[in-house]
This record gives C-alpha cells, structure tokens and sequence, in this order.
C-alpha cells in the first residue's frame, strides 16, 4: 500500500513543479515580449531621426 500511495504522490509533486515551472515561462514569455515592443519602438524612433536627419543634409546639400 505504500508504494502506490507514493507513486500517487509523487505524481502530484511533479505535476506541481511542471504548474510551477509553466507560470514561469509564461511570465518570462511576456516580459520578452515587452522588452521585444519597447526596442521595436526604439528602433523606429531612431530611424524616424535618421530620416529627418537625411532630408536635413539633403536640404543643406542642395542650398550649396
């Protein structure tokens, strides 16, 4: 009686440890995503600035 009880057991602990372990990659998948969205938008403001940088030489190109 005791093995199956043990078995029992361990079978709820490990499902338990793999609940445990998907809330955390849920998480982490999250805040990637977040970390994902905040360079994408880093990275469009930076090349929204380029580009208003290279009408500018553009500009001052032609005025020469």
């Amino acid at each position: 009686m005791f093995w199956p009880m043990f078995a029992v057991a361990m079978g709820f602990l490990g499902l338990t440890v793999l609940g445990v372990l998907a809330v955390r990659v849920f998480v982490e998948a999250q805040r990637l995503g977040r970390q994902v969205t905040e360079s994408a938008r880093r990275i469009n403001r930076a090349a929204e600035d380029l580009e208003r940088a290279t009408a500018s030489a553009a500009r001052s190109a032609d005025a020469l």
